[in-house]
């Protein structure tokens, strides 16, 4: 894979990651933590704000793995 479209969709895979992230987090947020004291809330954003690094991690290691080396073509048989 060339390295510019990997980059490229590397880029697209991480914008889309944050967003679905933030979104869902919000979400579940709303729905459970409506009654919750401040302390909850700092805690849940705390711990949700850092767990979308692993994700994204595995995504920048995908990114800056080296290319496979491409296999010798075997000449032909004689």
């Amino acid at each position: 894979m060339p390295i510019r479209l990997k980059k490229l969709i590397g880029t697209i895979l991480l914008i889309v990651l944050v967003i679905l992230y933030a979104l869902i987090a919000t979400t579940v947020a709303v729905a459970r933590l409506s009654e919750s004291g401040p302390l909850t809330h700092l805690a849940f954003f705390f711990f949700t704000g850092i767990l979308w690094i692993l994700p994204a991690m595995g995504i920048i290691k995908w990114l800056i793995l080296p290319p496979r080396p491409k296999k010798p073509e075997s000449a032909p048989r004689p």
